[in-house]
């Protein structure tokens, strides 16, 4: 089954599911309605003949009742995560055609000053972090970006891999994680105010006189609330000890409530957590990387019901909020101080815990984004990574941002560190797209992903590149000082032996032609000195004639125009030896230049 056949079938059966539940969600109403009604009835006629069986009657439909509105509460949400699901695989059919744009594009990520992000659009409208990111949660993109923005090692790659193929073959069990993601994005704050709370000492649970006065006070004031129903004290001694139950309450809700404030906006993200680690440990996985996330979230006890207990211990907590229930409950039970003292015995049995299972959750996103992506794209592959420094191979390789029925492949081959392949070219015959095909799909590779390629092999290696060069009037930096700040990073890493693959875009562009010549020549010797790795894409031909001096590092190719009836016509394929057709002064008298 295709891509495009698997998602117009979801949404097909989903929706027809979806319809079912809305049915139900009706009938709930009506039975709802049908409850009330009953109990009110009930109690009216059987009130005169025996007000027990009344109350009898009463509380059975008060629990039907109670029972029907958590059936309907289900039952909507149900309905939510399907509408979720249906959301889901219409974006994917969306992405299919190439219109990837619904999804979060990063830009928030953008570094300052990266090796590769901004030359590759890694982040943005229309990037790499965009066209990948299937992730929910906002510590989900954050792991998203920093895999695209730094490259792992090959036995990181390797599993990686193993751990999306499995997962390629899971759509439903990723869509429905991916749905459950939807219902609340988890953001880092709420990690952020969990670990806060964590590291915050404890007020209560450490003075051993709470352990055994949470439960004598309320045993207290029962027992004289009983007494003085049945008469057995005067009603000023039970008004006198609720009234000094009311001050403790009271005393201990101003020490309670910045916890609980602190606390009470997490409850929706922990719900979501809960519910989505639970999806990981229910499930089987046969990959070490799966399988090591999900054992981590078992260890002692299920991370989900863990996290579920603390949802419930400040969904109880909660109560505090709705003064008409508050009251009653501190005063009898001293509510809010039993869930504080659960609150602590839950920070004091979970510290250590805690981020790793947010990052767990991350990582699966991330995984899953991957997954998608090879599912949407079958024919793409996965990247064969060296051990040996340098090596690079590819067959039919293309830029996985562009459509694909626009998209034209390439090859590219370096065997050895030392080897410079030199791209000349045309304007517009397509040296930059070329560059950037070949960086994209590193990037890629390097994050453990497939590529965009029939066959790639290539190192595990750090990408640089210098191709999009911007002044910075914030930092007076010129152009051309920008760009030698770039080539000075890549100077310093090929002198200190660093394993980096360098790709360069019309360098010292923001000089005279001379100097441009002179310095790119030197540029050139002082990478093949180093036995460095490069593609430099250049307008200089003179620069391939550094072939005849150094045959076995200079790899010269080209990118060509044709031109017919004084127009140009473009073929981008990528060819052997120099360009000898340029298009420039065609260009010009096109525009109205005298030539």
């Amino acid at each position: 089954m295709t891509a495009f056949e698997y998602y117009n079938d979801k949404i097909n059966l989903l929706t027809a599911e979806q319809k079912k539940l809305l049915q139900k969600k009706s009938l709930f109403g009506v039975l709802r309605l049908g409850s009330i009604i009953s109990v009110v009835a009930g109690f009216y006629f059987l009130w005169s003949i025996e007000k027990w069986y009344a109350i009898s009657v009463a509380v059975v439909l008060i629990i039907i009742f109670i029972k029907l509105i958590y059936e309907d509460l289900a039952n909507r949400d149900a309905i939510k995560h399907l509408g979720h699901l249906i959301r889901i695989n219409k974006e994917e059919l969306q992405a299919l055609d190439g219109s990837y744009f619904q999804f979060e594009n990063g830009n928030n990520f953008t570094p300052h000053d990266h090796y590769y992000a901004n030359d590759m659009d890694v982040f943005g409208h229309a990037s790499l972090f965009q066209f990948l990111n299937r992730t929910t949660s906002e510590l989900g993109a954050q792991k998203l970006a920093g895999w695209l923005l730094l490259p792992a090692n090959k036995a990181t790659i390797l599993i990686r891999q193993e751990a999306t193929k499995e997962l390629i073959t899971k759509n439903d069990w990723r869509q429905n994680l991916q749905g459950l993601g939807k219902d609340s994005s988890i953001k880092k704050n709420t990690l952020l105010q969990i670990t806060t709370w964590l590291q915050a000492p404890t007020k209560f649970i450490q003075f051993k006189h709470w352990q055994w006065l949470r439960w004598v006070l309320p045993v207290i004031i029962l027992t004289v609330t009983g007494l003085y129903i049945f008469d057995v004290i005067a009603e000023k001694i039970w008004y006198l000890f609720l009234f000094i139950y009311l001050v403790i309450g009271f005393q201990l809700n101003k020490i309670i409530a910045p916890l609980h404030n602190q606390l009470s906006s997490l409850v929706e993200d922990l719900g979501v957590l809960s519910k989505s680690l639970s999806e990981i440990e229910t499930a089987a996985f046969t990959s070490p990387l799966l399988q090591d996330l999900k054992k981590s979230l078992q260890e002692n006890k299920n991370a989900s019901l863990k996290i579920k207990q603390l949802k419930k211990i400040l969904n109880r907590l909660d109560l505090r909020y709705n003064m008409v229930i508050a009251i009653p409950l501190n005063v009898l039970l001293f509510w809010n101080l039993q869930q504080v003292l659960d609150l602590e015995k839950w920070k004091k049995t979970n510290d250590e815990d805690i981020e790793k299972w947010f990052d767990n959750l991350a990582v699966f996103e991330v995984l899953n984004s991957f997954s998608t992506i090879h599912f949407n794209n079958p024919t793409w592959c996965f990247p064969t990574i060296n051990e040996d420094h340098f090596h690079i191979t590819a067959k039919e390789l293309g830029h996985p941002l562009i459509n694909y029925k626009k998209r034209i492949t390439n090859f590219v081959e370096i065997d050895n560190a030392g080897e410079i392949m030199l791209v000349t070219g045309s304007n517009m015959a397509g040296k930059s797209t070329y560059l950037r095909s070949i960086g994209t799909n590193t990037i890629l590779a390097m994050a453990g992903a497939v590529v965009c390629s029939k066959t790639f092999n290539i190192s595990a290696v750090q990408l640089l590149s210098s191709m999009r060069i911007a002044d910075n009037l914030e930092e007076s930096t010129s152009t051309f000082y920008a760009e030698l700040k770039k080539l000075k990073t890549v100077i310093e890493k090929i002198n200190n032996g660093e394993k980096v693959f360098i790709l360069l875009d019309e360098i010292l562009r923001g000089t005279n032609s001379l100097d441009r010549h002179t310095g790119s020549e030197a540029l050139i010797r002082q990478l093949i000195k180093q036995k460095a790795a490069a593609i430099l894409a250049t307008h200089d031909v003179e620069l391939a004639a550094l072939e005849s001096e150094f045959p076995n590092n200079i790899l010269n190719f080209h990118f060509d125009a044709q031109v017919k009836n004084d127009e140009l016509f473009f073929d981008y394929k990528l060819k052997h030896g120099v360009c000898t057709n340029m298009n420039a002064s065609l260009l010009m008298k096109k525009i109205g230049l005298e030539m």
